[in-house]
C-alpha cells in the first residue's frame, strides 16, 4: 500500500535525518544478529548494549540534518562540501562520545551514513529519483575527495588493520561506491522479499550476504584474519542452506554465532553497512516529482 504524506512542517533535511536515525535503530533492534548487539544482549561486546546504541543513534540526528542542509547549500559534489561534512562528522562523533561516555558506538556509521545522506540530499536537490546505485555512485565521488582538514588519526581500528595487514576498509568501500551493499546486500534483501519472507528474515539475510563478502576490519581488529575467514565462510554456509528462514539455516546460525562469540568477533562493519542499506532502501522510496511539500512512501 502506498501512503502519501501531504505537506508538513518537516524539511527535506529533517526527513532524511529521521530516516538515518531510524535505520540505525532498526539495525540494532534487528534480532537475532550473530554476535552483535541486539534485543537479546550485547553479543561479543562487553562495553555495548541496546540502550546505549539507541542513545547513540538518537544523538546523531542534528549531525545528519546539518549534512543534508550543507548538501542543499552546495548543490554539487565539490571540495567545500567534502570538507564541510567532514567537519560536521567530527563534531557529531564528539557529541556521540559525550553521550556514550567515550564508547565508540557509531563511528563507522557516521562515515557511511554521512556520505549517503549527503548524496541523497544532492540527488533530491536535482529532482532526480533516489536510486540506490546512483546515490552510492555520488557518495563515492564525495569520498574520493580528500579532506584537507582531517588530521591523521592512526588509532582507529580501520587504520590499525591497514597498517598491520595492508587491508583497506570503510574508506575504500565508500570510494568504490559501496559494492558490498550494491552487489550483495541489496540483491539479497530484494530476493528475500520476493520470496515473501518476513522483513526480519529478509534483513538478516541481507546482513549475512554482506558478512560473507566484506573484508570487515572490525572483525580483523578483534579476531584477526582467522576471524574474518570464520565470519565469511559461516555466513555463506547459512545462505547456501536457504538463509535464516529455513530450519537448517537457523541450526547453522546458532553454531555460527557461538563460533564468533568464542573468538570475540563482531561484524561491526557489516552492521554499519546494513544500517546504510536500510536508509537507502527508504530513501529510494521518495517520489522525485513530489519533493516540494509532498513525499511518497511505500509500505
Amino acid at each position: 500500500m502506498n501512503t502519501v504524506l501531504k505537506k508538513s512542517s518537516f524539511t527535506t533535511a529533517e526527513h532524511l535525518a529521521g530516516l538515518a536515525v531510524q535505520a540505525l535503530l532498526d539495525e540494532v533492534n534487528l534480532t537475532p544478529k550473530p554476535a552483535l548487539v541486539d534485543r537479546r544482549g550485547s553479543g561479543a561486546h562487553d562495553d555495548l548494549n541496546l540502550k546505549l546504541m539507541e542513545q547513540s543513534a538518537n544523538s546523531l540526528f542534528s549531525m545528519f540534518k546539518a549534512m543534508a542542509e550543507v548538501a542543499e547549500l552546495h548543490g554539487n559534489v565539490c571540495q567545500a562540501l567534502r570538507e564541510d561534512i567532514g567537519q560536521l562528522g567530527r563534531h557529531g562523533e564528539k557529541h556521540m562520545l559525550q553521550v556514550t561516555k567515550g564508547i565508540n558506538t557509531h563511528r563507522g556509521a557516521i562515515w557511511a551514513m554521512g556520505l549517503v545522506i549527503t548524496a541523497t540530499a544532492l540527488t533530491i536537490c536535482k529532482k532526480k529519483p533516489c536510486l540506490i546505485k546512483d546515490i552510492c555512485k555520488t557518495a563515492a565521488e564525495i569520498a574520493l575527495i580528500e579532506d584537507r582538514f582531517l588530521l591523521d588519526q592512526m588509532s582507529t581500528h580501520g587504520q590499525i588493520v591497514r597498517q598491520k595487514f595492508g587491508i583497506n576498509g570503510a574508506k575504500q568501500q565508500a570510494q568504490q561506491g559501496f559494492p558490498v551493499i550494491v552487489q550483495f546486500g541489496l540483491p539479497q534483501l530484494c530476493y528475500s522479499r520476493k520470496l515473501r519472507l518476513t522483513e526480519t528474515h529478509s534483513r538478516l539475510n541481507a546482513l549475512l550476504a554482506m558478512m560473507a563478502e566484506l573484508t570487515d576490519t572490525c572483525v580483523i581488529h578483534r579476531s584477526g584474519l582467522d576471524g574474518l575467514y570464520k565470519m565469511q565462510t559461516g555466513a555463506k554456509e547459512i545462505l547456501n542452506l536457504g538463509g535464516y528462514s529455513t530450519y537448517l539455516g537457523q541450526q547453522r546460525f546458532e553454531q555460527f554465532e557461538q563460533d564468533l562469540l568464542a573468538i570475540r568477533a563482531s561484524a561491526g562493519g557489516a552492521a554499519d553497512l546494513l544500517a546504510t542499506l536500510l536508509f537507502l532502501d527508504q530513501a529510494e522510496k521518495y517520489n522525485a516529482n513530489e519533493l516540494h511539500g509532498r513525499y511518497q512512501w511505500k509500505y
